[in-house]
C-alpha cells in the first residue's frame, strides 16, 4: 500500500457539533482546514430524530438535517470535509502526524479532537429497533416528547438519577429499573428519587426485551435472575431511556492524551488544550457533564479559537 502524504495547518477528527463549528471558525480564519468525518458522519444528532432544543430552529428540525446544515456551512467557507477514520496517531513529534484508514499519513501543525461519546447500551436486538421509536439514551434531549406518558430509566448511578428526576417532572410515571438491590448514586440524589411520588423503583431486575408493534410499547422484565425468587413480568411504557454511562471515543489517542477513569480528555484550565501543545479537544469526548449539541458547537467554536491563537504564535 502506497503511503499517501498530507499537510494541513489544522486538523479536525470527527464531524458532529462541535466538529463542523470548528470547521466553519478555523476555515474563516483562513486557516483551510481538512476534516475527517470519522465512522458515523454527522455524529449521534444523525440517529436523532427531531431536535427541538437547538437554538435557530422555532419548529424543530430532523438530526441528520441540521447536521447538514452545519456541514454545508463549514463547506461554504472552504473547509475540506473527508470519509475516514482516524487509525493511529504520533502526537511526540511536530508537526502532529495523524493516520487515516486508507493509509494516508497527514502533517498537522494543530489538531482539533471531536470524536464524540457513544453512549452504552444493553445489547438487546430490540434497543436498535425501537431507536428513535421510544428507545432514547439522552432524556434532556427526548424527555419533552413523553410528556403526561409512562417511561422507564435503566441505570443505578447518578446520572441514572438525574434522567428519572428530570423525566418524573415530565412524564406520568417513571420506572427505574435497577439491576443491583441498591442504588449506586450519591446519598443525595437517592433521597431526591425516594421522595418523588411518580418514580417507582425496580431492583434486582434486568431487562430481557422491549415489544410493541411500530412503536415502543413495553418491556419484559426478570427479577432476582438465576434464584429461586426469579420472576418475569412486563411493564407498559412508552419510552426507554438507557442511562448506563457514555464511552468517550478516545481509544486511539490513550498513549499521548491525559484522560479521567472513564477515559474522556482532560483540558488545561479554561481553553481547550490538551496535555500536547497544539491538540485541543471540543464537546462530548471531553464533556461528561452536559453532553448537549449546543454545548458541543460552543465548544466546538473556543477550540477553533485556540488553535488560531496558537497558530499565530508558531
Amino acid at each position: 500500500m502506497t503511503m499517501n502524504e498530507g499537510t494541513t495547518r489544522c486538523l479536525i477528527i470527527g464531524s458532529g457539533p462541535a466538529g463542523y463549528t470548528a470547521a466553519i471558525y478555523a476555515s474563516r480564519a483562513n486557516l483551510n482546514p481538512v476534516l475527517y468525518e470519522g465512522i458515523q458522519p454527522g455524529g449521534q444528532l444523525t440517529i436523532t430524530t427531531e431536535v427541538e432544543n437547538f437554538p435557530g430552529y422555532p419548529e424543530g428540525v430532523t438530526g441528520p438535517q441540521l447536521m447538514e446544515d452545519l456541514r454545508r456551512q463549514a463547506e461554504r467557507f472552504g473547509a475540506d470535509i473527508r470519509r475516514g477514520t482516524v487509525t493511529g496517531v504520533d502526537f511526540g513529534v511536530h508537526p502532529l502526524l495523524v493516520t487515516i484508514d486508507d493509509g494516508t499519513v497527514i502533517s498537522a501543525d494543530s489538531v482539533i479532537i471531536a470524536t464524540g461519546a457513544t453512549a452504552r447500551f444493553l445489547g438487546l436486538p430490540d434497543e436498535s429497533k425501537y431507536s428513535g421509536m421510544g428507545v432514547s439514551a439522552c432524556a434532556t434531549c427526548d424527555g419533552f416528547f413523553y410528556r403526561g406518558r409512562t417511561v422507564a430509566v435503566v441505570g443505578g448511578g447518578d446520572t441514572a438519577c438525574e434522567e428519572a428526576l428530570y423525566l418524573s417532572n415530565i412524564a406520568k410515571k417513571v420506572y427505574m429499573i435497577v439491576r443491583k438491590p441498591h442504588l449506586r448514586a450519591s446519598k443525595v440524589m437517592q433521597q431526591r428519587v425516594f421522595d418523588k411520588e411518580n418514580i417507582e423503583l425496580l431492583f434486582n431486575t434486568n431487562t430481557e426485551g422491549l415489544f410493541g408493534e411500530e412503536f415502543l410499547e413495553g418491556a419484559h422484565l426478570i427479577e432476582h435472575a438465576g434464584t429461586d425468587q426469579e420472576r418475569r413480568h412486563d411493564i407498559l411504557i412508552d419510552g426507554f431511556f438507557l442511562a448506563i454511562g457514555h464511552k468517550p471515543n478516545t481509544d486511539v489517542f490513550k498513549p499521548w492524551l491525559e484522560m479521567d477513569e472513564a477515559g474522556y480528555l482532560k483540558l488545561e484550565g479554561v481553553t481547550s488544550q490538551t496535555n500536547i501543545p497544539g491538540v485541543f479537544a471540543a464537546g462530548d469526548v471531553a464533556d461528561p457533564h452536559y453532553r448537549q449539541a449546543v454545548v458541543a458547537a460552543g465548544a466546538g467554536c473556543r477550540a477553533a479559537l485556540d488553535a488560531e491563537r496558537y497558530l499565530g504564535l508558531l
